[in-house]
């Protein structure tokens, strides 16, 4: 029997018990722990950062961003040891314990994570999030510095400097994202070099598009194949394009905008296999008036959306903008420089901000709802502070549930 004072070793490991506060709650320890075992990542022997642990690991770093790993993996057990006796000490992991463990969990996980939970979240009752209906999202893409390793430099590329011929400083991965206008919620992602344009990313996108939603796209978006391809998800597209596409009118509609036709490139001359598209075209005021802003739809009917209406609506497509910079400027930091020094570290490291940009954004939509609130009046920042404090205030709670055997205090 213990003596007074004292506790029974549990026969867990203290890494066991480590905890996330708001994003455990989003990825319960079960559903990583399925997740490792569907992508072969489940251990044959006992190791002190067990592939759970990993993955928390990555989700913290990204939370905590420009602390070193040893100070994460400190943040996640802080204050554990007080709590109760432990079937094998902890020790805090080397900066190379850490990598080889990152290594070994690969981006998979993660990815596969992503896939699992990450939806748009907007209820029929959330401000801001829909028009007549339609569940508003928009596409587009951005790039993110990563380490200047020769692994990296050879993937990714790196782009060419103002100055000349001189290059950049960092190589850099590109990311392409739906994420949903209302929430700021990502939703599907994509990653490459440098060198692969974001029009070849967002095929990779398309399976989460569906009925009822309607995309919003900036003018280096479109491209004849890649509208049919989103077109053929069923859901509904309100694009900019550039102003040399060639858009001759088919119908005047009572509303001011007209029907049109686009083709592929090589049927320009014959123009052959049209889409059939319907122009909004406007100015802004206080603006060039031959700075014509150009939009296709495929909502066709002007009585479901009048032209003044898309007009005004399309930029909502700023939201995405404002999304990518909550996560590189605010959750990364200032000049973020990715800490991954390979591709496969990389990726995984894109998918762990995205995971905690949507948790933090999920809390922030639940918090909104519960008051009635636009999810655009709570504040990005706060919440993501609150959520860094939380960490460390939750340290010593538990994520599992589990029953405290005899003469063992609860946790």
């Amino acid at each position: 029997m213990p003596r007074p004072g004292q506790v029974k070793s549990s026969g867990e490991r203290l890494s066991d018990r480590i905890a996330l506060g708001v994003l455990t709650r989003v990825f319960p320890p079960e559903l990583v722990d399925e997740v490792v075992t569907e992508c072969g990542r489940v251990e044959q022997r006992s190791r002190l950062l067990p592939a759970r642990v990993v993955v928390y690991f990555v989700l913290a770093m990204c939370l905590f961003s420009g602390q070193g790993y040893e100070e994460v993996a400190r943040l996640l057990t802080q204050g554990l040891e007080r709590v109760r006796q432990w079937e094998r000490p902890w020790r805090v992991p080397t900066t190379g314990a850490i990598g080889r463990a990152r290594r070994r969990l690969g981006p998979e996980p993660l990815k596969v994570l992503f896939d699992r939970v990450c939806r748009p979240v907007a209820t029929t009752a959330t401000v801001g999030a829909w028009y007549h209906g339609w569940r508003l999202v928009a596409v587009d893409g951005t790039v993110l510095d990563v380490p200047d390793t020769d692994t990296n430099a050879a993937f990714f590329g790196r782009p060419g400097s103002a100055r000349g011929q001189q290059r950049s400083a960092y190589p850099q991965v590109r990311v392409t994202a739906l994420v949903e206008c209302g929430t700021h919620a990502v939703f599907a992602a994509a990653t490459g070099p440098l060198s692969v344009h974001e029009q070849h990313l967002i095929p990779a996108l398309l399976h989460r598009l569906q009925p009822g939603m309607l995309v919003l796209a900036d003018r280096g978006i479109t491209g004849f194949e890649l509208w049919n391809a989103a077109t053929d998800t069923g859901a509904d597209l309100l694009w900019r394009v550039r102003k040399n596409i060639v858009l001759p009118i088919v119908e005047h509609l009572e509303d001011g905008s007209y029907l049109s036709e686009i083709v592929a490139t090589e049927d320009r001359g014959r123009r052959r296999h049209p889409a059939v598209v319907r122009v909004i075209e406007y100015t802004l005021k206080g603006h060039d008036d031959k700075d014509v802003y150009r939009l296709i739809t495929t909502i066709r009917d002007p009585g479901k959306a009048p032209a003044t209406e898309l007009a005004a609506l399309y930029h909502q497509r700023w939201e995405i903008e404002n999304t990518l910079d909550e996560i590189k400027s605010h959750q990364g930091g200032h000049h973020l420089v990715l800490r991954s020094r390979d591709p496969a570290g990389v990726e995984q490291e894109v998918y762990g901000f995205l995971l905690v940009h949507h948790a933090l954004r999920d809390v922030m939509h639940h918090t909104a709802h519960q008051a009635g609130l636009d999810p655009d009046r709570i504040s990005f920042t706060r919440t993501l502070n609150t959520a860094r404090r939380h960490v460390t205030d939750q340290a010593a709670l538990s994520p599992l549930t589990t029953q405290p055997g005899p003469g063992t205090d609860r946790p």
